[in-house]
Formats: C-alpha cells, sequence, structure tokens
C-alpha cells in the first residue's frame, strides 16, 4: 500500500507543534514525492529513516511563503551535504518561475558543484496530468485561492485508490472534482472565504463529492484550539474525519 506521512499541518502561522502544510507520497516500488516545502523539512525525512538522497521529485502547489519559502535552505542543505543526485520540480508556472528566480536571487550559480535541478511547467487546466512515477499518477486542478494554486487527484497506480488533496481553496466547483468519490480527501480548514475554507465547508466538500473519508489540514493553530474542527466538519459530513497532526501516517 502507498503511504502518506503529514510532515505539517499549520496555516500560514504555524508553532512548534504544527509545522507548515506538507507532506510525503511514499509508494511501493518508486522513490518519494514532497508535496510542498515551506520550511526545510530535511531532517523530518531523517527522522523517519528516509535516506534525503533517494528524494528525487517534489510538487509545489503555489508561491505562498508557507508552502515555498523552505526551498532555498533545503537546496542549500542537500548541496552542502554533498548531494549528486538530480532532483526535480514540478508545479505551475506562477509558481515555478518565482521559486527560479529566487534562486537566482541567492546565486545559486556560484554554488560549486551543484547538484542537477529541473523545473517542470504545467497548465492551468482542469485534470491536467501533473506527475507519473512507478507509484502514482497525479493530476492538477487550479482552485480558488488568493494567487494561481493547484489542488490534485492522487492514484494510486497498484490499487486505484484514490488520494484527493484541495490545497488552499475556497469553495468551488474544481474542489469537489478533486475529492469526487476518493478513498482519502484531505481539505484545508484554513478559515472563512476569500480564498479559504472553513471546517464545516470541507465536511460539505467531502458530502457532495461522496468521499469516502475527510482529513483536515492547513488549519489555524496560533492562539487557537484545532480540536474542535473535526466536530465542525461532522456537521454536514456523515463518514470518518480526522484532523491531521503532524508526522500522521496513514495508507491509501
Amino acid at each position: 500500500m502507498a503511504r502518506v506521512i503529514i510532515l505539517g499541518t499549520a496555516g500560514a502561522v504555524n508553532n512548534a507543534q504544527h509545522d507548515y502544510t506538507h507532506f510525503l507520497l511514499i509508494g511501493e516500488e518508486d522513490s518519494p514525492v514532497l508535496i510542498d516545502a515551506g520550511s526545510n523539512p530535511l531532517d523530518k525525512i531523517r527522522a523517519l529513516g528516509i535516506d534525503d538522497d533517494n528524494l528525487k521529485d517534489i510538487i509545489l502547489t503555489h508561491f505562498h511563503s508557507d508552502h515555498v519559502a523552505g526551498v532555498p535552505n533545503m537546496l542549500m542543505h542537500m548541496w552542502q551535504m554533498g548531494r549528486k543526485t538530480p532532483i526535480r520540480f514540478y508545479g505551475i508556472p506562477h509558481c515555478i518561475n518565482r521559486i527560479e528566480d529566487t534562486m537566482d536571487m541567492y546565486g545559486w550559480e556560484y554554488w560549486p558543484n551543484f547538484f542537477p535541478v529541473s523545473f517542470s511547467r504545467i497548465g492551468l487546466q482542469d485534470n491536467t496530468l501533473l506527475f507519473e512515477n512507478k507509484d502514482f499518477l497525479i493530476h492538477s486542478f487550479p482552485v480558488v485561492h488568493f494567487i494561481p494554486t493547484i489542488g490534485m487527484r492522487i492514484t494510486n497506480k497498484h490499487n486505484g485508490n484514490v488520494l484527493a488533496y484541495s490545497c488552499d481553496t475556497e469553495p468551488c466547483p474544481n474542489a469537489l472534482k478533486i475529492g469526487k468519490e476518493a478513498d482519502i480527501f484531505i481539505h484545508e480548514a484554513g478559515g472563512p472565504p476569500p480564498g479559504h475554507s472553513t471546517a464545516r465547508m470541507a465536511g460539505q466538500a467531502a458530502a457532495q463529492a461522496r468521499a469516502k473519508e475527510l482529513r483536515l489540514i492547513h488549519y489555524q493553530v496560533w492562539n487557537q484550539d484545532p480540536e474542535p474542527l473535526a466536530r465542525e466538519a461532522a456537521e454536514a459530513f456523515d463518514g470518518p474525519i480526522h484532523l491531521c497532526r503532524d508526522f500522521d501516517e496513514f495508507e491509501f
């Protein structure tokens, strides 16, 4: 079975117990896939017993600092530790162009013996093939946030199970396409629109999409208790509901 490891669960303001929202996909045959990097995830990956040299593919959902600000430190960390293995980034042009500009500002062309890095830009259309390896088939959909942003529908190629990820979005038709009959629907619960969804809205999306299970992520933690969010979502969705926590691990 494929595994999901949640590396962070917080919205734009994190704390010591909740890092920015990002997670790993671990399949049966191919290398892990990292979704976003709001902070440097490499020490967490090492703590999980994963050699970060095996991390070769990174998907970035949008250019907000809580999703991408860790990229420069992560790349510098890898370079300083002597990495030689190539790494590949995937995302929409609005995000990838700015990541390249950021690295240019850091002068990475002057970092000697730097390992190969490639950037793949995908279109901002519904059901775009974003990424494929031996384990996963990932399609992206634009969602409604403050800047161009994608959610994802991730298919386990070995068993056909679907993991849906809304990313940061207010309620919109594409969130329902992403979550349609998904085995697990990871949906943000950052707060009311614009740009975000409440936990109740996440529950409504899961119910309308007929998802089998809902997991809440990207919630507010600064001077707020996130525990009631699952009860709020249950007002609209009668299936299993979980509040994601840092280092949660589950199969799909």
